[in-house]
This record gives structure tokens, C-alpha cells and sequence, in this order.
């Protein structure tokens, strides 16, 4: 499986923040999560096929630590992404905010954006 197929599930993500923190062996990670031991494995076979953590046999336990390399495909993509996106200025949050307000401010006088009060349109018509 590729790291987007492995990081696509959320328990293997939340495998990946904890061992963020550092290694942790299998029936640790278990007592962490709502899901049984062989499930813990089976989703940290998945990691490991997708080159984000390694496992070290300890005795007999194995522990997990977090490869992190696989993980610069993953930036790369986003900051692709997020270069093509027009970056958003606090000028032009000043201004939304502005907008906003003014229009809150008409809504509570009854004036729309023309100027002109409700009662003076249906008066008109």
C-alpha cells in the first residue's frame, strides 16, 4: 500500500501522532485505542508496508518507532496544493470584516445596500 492508502484511515493516523511521541510497543498502542491487539497490528503491518514506521523485536515484543521519510511525498503534495491557492491578506480580512458589519448594521436599521429603507420601497410600489 501506498502512504496515502496507509495515512487514508484514522486509526492509522492516530497510531502515526502517537508514535510521533516515540516508540511504543504493539499491546501499548492497544490500550490506546478502542480496537483489539490484532487490529493494532494489522494496521501497523499496514505502516510498515507503506515504509512509516519500523518495527525491532524486543524480547517478545516488538516495538514501533515512526519513519518519517515516506511522509515528504505527503508534503510535497500539499504544499503544491496550497501554493496554487490564492494566500488570503489581513487587508483582505479588514475588509470582509468591514463588510460584514456594514451589512449587519443596515439589516438592524432596515436600509438595504441601495440606501433605501423597506418601508420607502413598499411605499413605492
Amino acid at each position: 500500500m501506498d502512504v496515502f492508502g496507509a495515512i487514508a484511515d484514522p486509526i492509522r493516523r492516530e497510531l502515526l501522532l502517537r508514535l510521533a511521541d516515540g516508540p511504543a510497543r504493539v499491546v501499548d498502542l492497544a490500550a490506546e485505542h478502542a480496537v483489539s491487539r490484532p487490529a493494532i497490528s494489522k494496521h501497523l503491518r499496514v505502516l510498515s508496508e507503506a515504509g512509516l514506521v519500523r518495527g525491532t523485536d524486543e524480547g517478545r515484543e516488538r516495538r514501533y518507532a515512526l519513519d518519517p521519510a515516506p511522509l515528504a511525498e505527503v508534503r510535497e503534495l500539499l504544499g503544491a496544493l496550497t501554493a496554487r491557492r490564492a494566500p488570503v491578506s489581513v487587508a483582505n480580512l479588514d475588509a470582509l470584516d468591514t463588510e460584514v458589519r456594514r451589512a449587519a448594521r443596515d439589516r438592524r436599521r432596515g436600509t438595504s445596500a441601495s440606501g433605501t429603507t423597506a418601508n420607502a420601497k413598499e411605499q413605492s410600489a
